[in-house]
């Protein structure tokens, strides 16, 4: 593993190699092995990788070093979450691939980010607030929450009902995503715009479990409404 003379490219290949792996449990495993501040610069750079798979892996690498890191050092997990945070910002010059995606994970494994940074991530999907217009950023913010909202869902208190403009979207990585986040953040209003989508056959790439897997809309739709539902008699 890695050691204090090696040098972040040599680090970014053994991380890449390891995200690569098929047992990638295993994979995840051993980058938390390494000194999770020097992990997370290589982990920043594959978030721009051309391997989607990769980038996706990198994005719960990222999530599962800050959630350990935020156990040990707090302030050290706080810089990385505002890190997220700047390059989401427009003064950053950039575009912030991927970091909605790694604020949700990392807040889904850490309790305390997620008290601290849940309203922010939120907020990217407010018009009232720190709202992300570039539609192609925007599936990672409606994932990033989805994956809190499931993990912690107690921490979204009334963001509830934020992803219900994205379940009538132009395309489908905005529906399929918002539908799926919406089984664990949804509102009562949610479920007849799910119920409209049951029947969208349009397909979009899907990532959970260390895996990307083709879907269609209808699929993530169907699962959420079956949830959802639930959710909201139990409410009533």
């Amino acid at each position: 593993m890695a050691t204090l003379r090696t040098s972040g490219r040599e680090l970014k290949t053994m991380i890449a190699a390891l995200l690569r792996s098929e047992n990638f449990s295993n994979a995840l495993e051993r980058i938390l092995e390494l000194p999770a501040r020097r992990a997370v610069s290589p982990l920043f750079s594959l978030f721009c990788d051309r391997s989607a798979l990769l980038r996706w892996r990198a994005v719960t690498a990222m999530g599962a070093v800050v959630g350990a890191l935020a156990e040990r050092e707090p302030e050290s997990a706080r810089v990385v979450m505002r890190r997220f945070m700047w390059n989401l910002n427009e003064e950053s010059g950039g575009i912030g691939w991927g970091c909605p995606e790694a604020m949700g994970e990392s807040m889904a494994r850490s309790a305390l980010l997620a008290d601290e940074f849940g309203c922010i991530l939120a907020s990217y999907l407010w018009p009232q607030g720190n709202y992300l217009e570039f539609s192609a950023i925007q599936p990672g913010v409606l994932w990033g929450l989805g994956r809190l909202a499931y993990a912690r869902p107690a921490v979204m208190g009334d963001c509830a009902g934020r992803v219900n403009p994205f379940l009538t979207a132009a395309d489908p990585q905005r529906r399929g995503v918002a539908a799926w986040a919406a089984g664990a953040l949804g509102d009562a209003e949610s479920i007849p715009l799910l119920t409209r989508l049951h029947e969208d056959m349009e397909c979009l790439d899907f990532y959970g479990s260390g895996q990307l897997t083709r879907v269609a809309v209808s699929q993530l739709a169907r699962a959420a409404s079956v949830r959802l539902s639930s959710k909201v008699a139990v409410n009533v």
